[in-house]
C-alpha cells in the first residue's frame, strides 16, 4: 500500500515512518503497548487470586453455616431439658444450679493454682 509522501515499499518492519519522522511515534505506541500488556497480565493474575479467594471463603463461610445449624440444635436440645428440669420442683433446680456454679468455681480455681 502506498501512503502520501511516505514513499515505496517499506523495508525491514519500519512501514515507511523511517523517512518521515513517525518512527518515534512507532516506538513509543510500541512501548505503550507492552506497558499496557504488562498490566494487563497483572491484572488478570490478580482477578485470578481474587477469585480463588472468593471460593475459599465461600467454602469456609458453607462450613461455618453448617457448624451454627449444629450448635442451634445442641443448643435447642439443652433448652429443652431445661424446660423439662424447670416443670419440677423450684428448689431442685436451684440444688442443681448451685452445685454447676460451685463445680465450674473449683475448676477456674484449679486452672488458676497451677500457673
Amino acid at each position: 500500500m502506498r501512503r502520501a509522501g511516505l514513499g515505496g515499499g517499506a523495508p525491514g518492519g519500519t512501514y515507511g515512518y523511517t523517512n518521515s519522522g513517525y518512527s518515534v511515534y512507532e516506538e513509543e505506541n510500541e512501548r505503550l503497548t507492552e506497558s499496557l500488556r504488562t498490566k494487563v497480565s497483572a491484572i488478570k493474575s490478580l482477578s485470578i487470586e481474587i477469585g480463588t479467594e472468593v471460593k475459599n471463603q465461600n467454602k469456609m463461610l458453607s462450613e461455618m453455616d453448617n457448624d451454627f445449624d449444629s450448635a442451634g440444635g445442641l443448643l435447642g436440645a439443652t433448652m429443652g431439658r431445661l424446660r423439662t428440669l424447670s416443670r419440677g420442683s423450684q428448689t431442685k433446680l436451684l440444688c442443681y444450679m448451685m452445685l454447676f456454679s460451685l463445680f465450674v468455681f473449683f475448676v477456674i480455681y484449679w486452672i488458676i493454682k497451677l500457673r
